[in-house]
């Protein structure tokens, strides 16, 4: 429910006006027996002055009409003024919320569900946790909070789904419980997740959260919000590093690839000011993004493992075949191998294997992948 907001307010002045009349006295002689100047006392009454507690008190003497009237009058006047200039203010950002992908946002529960423009408006600040247009400005795109000191996405084709993403992640990331981060207990968890991406749990999800959580790492999974061109985020909030994982490609290699490059990340360059967003939407990579591929790439397979098996590949007929055993010799999974070897090797004989591939789907948390 919103709050009651008069639709106008008069300044206390008016109500001094009338008085004054009443009484049959003037301007000059109140400011006489009040003791203020007759300026003061004629700006008040001309609205371009606001009441004093200090002059409250002294009308109450003069007029007998209690101070906290004359107080609570100017009160509800300044707010009347202020909400007047916030609606002003939100009336120039309609373009703004309109960037929002706020249909899908209010149908997962982010925002109200409405059609009003200014309660649109008023739900997008608030779930930024901002007053205004730009303070939005200032901390997506302009990176003025330490929580966003070392990235902008002012660069980013789309930052208000983007910013979207992020500020979700950090709703629920304050709802999660770890431990104290320990980098050498992630370091000796991977082969444990290795298990789970090769095991093929139903509850998968629910064990990689469960596993992190044991490290001090905080992990989120959001189903892909249109617009965003993201498939994880690794940053700090808290002392602790939190992933946050998307299912744009909704493939099992894809995710799984996505996963264990955010936790190179956090192994490689966990400081607590950086934030590395993982996206198609960038226009060359970084050094450290390359550093997280790799760490990824050879975590899953390392290149003399996959050189060995793409050798093999390209001369076998049955490669069905191929994939599974090698998948169980290196332990590693069989749509690891196919992903990686379709990105290699753009022949269109292949293409077929792209639907053999498993789907990854964050709708129903319990059933994270499919075929």
């Amino acid at each position: 429910m919103y709050p009651y907001k008069p639709q106008t307010a008069f300044h206390p002045g008016e109500t001094l006006r009338e008085k004054l009349e009443e009484t049959g006295m003037s301007a000059k002689e109140f400011a006489i027996r009040t003791g203020k100047p007759e300026k003061t006392i004629s700006a008040v009454i001309n609205g371009k002055s606001s009441v004093t507690p200090e002059m409250a008190v002294l009308f109450e003497n003069v007029l007998k009409i209690p101070a906290s009237f004359w107080l609570r009058k100017q009160k509800r006047y300044d707010e009347y003024l202020a909400r007047q200039k916030q609606k002003q203010e939100l009336e120039k950002a309609k373009d703004w919320a309109g960037k929002f992908p706020y249909a899908e946002m209010a149908k997962r529960g982010w925002v109200k569900a409405t059609r009003n423009a200014e309660e649109k408006l008023q739900e997008l600040l608030n779930f930024f946790n901002v007053g205004k247009k730009t303070a939005w400005e200032a901390i997506y795109l302009k990176a003025e909070l330490p929580l966003f000191f070392r990235m902008s996405l002012k660069h980013n084709k789309n930052p208000y789904a983007v910013s979207a993403l992020l500020r979700y992640g950090e709703i629920v990331t304050k709802k999660i419980q770890v431990k104290e981060f320990d980098k050498n207990k992630l370091d000796e968890v991977l082969p444990t997740l290795k298990q789970i991406m090769t095991g093929e749990p139903q509850d998968m999800l629910c064990q990689i959260k469960e596993t992190l959580k044991t490290t001090g790492v905080k992990i989120v999974f959001i189903q892909h919000l249109p617009g965003s061109p993201v498939n994880g985020v690794v940053r700090w909030l808290d002392d602790h590093p939190v992933i946050l994982m998307t299912d744009r490609y909704k493939k099992y290699d894809i995710f799984w690839f996505s996963l264990f490059h955010e936790i190179g990340h956090i192994l490689l360059h966990g400081k607590k000011k950086n934030i590395f967003l993982e996206s198609t939407d960038t226009r060359e990579k970084t050094k450290e993004e390359t550093e997280a591929d790799n760490f990824a790439a050879q975590i899953l397979l390392d290149d003399e493992s996959f050189e060995h098996i793409r050798t093999v590949l390209v001369t076998e007929k049955n490669i069905e075949t191929v994939f599974e055993y090698y998948a169980n010799k290196y332990e590693t999974h069989r749509d690891i191998i196919v992903g990686r070897f379709l990105k290699e090797n753009k022949n269109q004989k292949y293409k077929y294997l792209y639907g053999t591939i498993k789907e990854v789907d964050f709708k129903q948390p319990d059933k994270a992948f499919k075929i």
